[in-house]
């Protein structure tokens, strides 16, 4: 697991949302992982400050953002309702969200409404067809498979599994083979 904090403060609502962005862009494309967790902090004044903490899980792999957003309205609901249809406007269809925190804010001489709204967001990577898979995958999902089974390879239908993948039945043996290999190799590791 690893934090990752994003901070931006700015005189400007538009500066301050636009910042926040722009370096949750520029840090979550380099990093794999899932947002496991997150804190959204918004404060008003003289200054917005926006500071949203993530906890990335390194496990798992799926596209992951922050969106921020604001609008302008006539009254708190009427700018909190523009600021979340930007916001849904631009959400990734099948976006699993993580955490949102929306805040509003009235200038004291001009009496105008600001609502701002921040969405935290995982979205799961699309299936890959079986017969995509590398020969690493392959393994790994194998892998998995047996581990379920106590490294048992008979409960396997090989043939069934090699025409999932495309391939032939001796690559699902040779596959096999070389996962209780190394398993054999890492369990003699461990006891020594």
């Amino acid at each position: 697991m690893e934090l990752v904090a994003l901070q931006s403060e700015s005189v400007n609502i538009e500066d301050c949302v636009r910042d926040i962005v722009s370096k949750s862009q520029k840090i979550l494309s380099s990093r794999p992982g899932i947002i496991h967790s997150s804190k959204i902090r918004l404060t008003f004044g003289a200054f917005m400050n926006l500071t949203v903490t993530l906890l990335l899980d390194p496990q798992n792999n799926a596209g992951k953002g922050v969106l921020a957003d604001y609008s302008p309205g006539k009254h708190k609901e009427d700018a909190i309702n523009k600021a979340l249809e930007k916001l849904n406007r631009v959400l990734p269809k099948n976006a699993q969200i993580v955490d949102f925190e929306i805040g509003t804010y009235t200038t004291p001489v001009t009496r105008r409404t600001y609502a701002v709204g921040v969405v935290v967001y995982n979205v799961p990577p699309e299936p890959k067809p079986l017969e995509e898979f590398s020969i690493k995958e392959r393994r790994e999902l194998l892998s998995r498979v047996l581990y379920n089974f106590n490294y048992n390879p008979r409960v396997l239908n090989i043939s069934e599994i090699a025409r999932m993948f495309g391939v032939s039945r001796d690559s699902i043996y040779y596959d096999i083979e070389q996962i209780l290999k190394e398993r054999k190799i890492s369990g003699k590791r461990a006891n020594r």
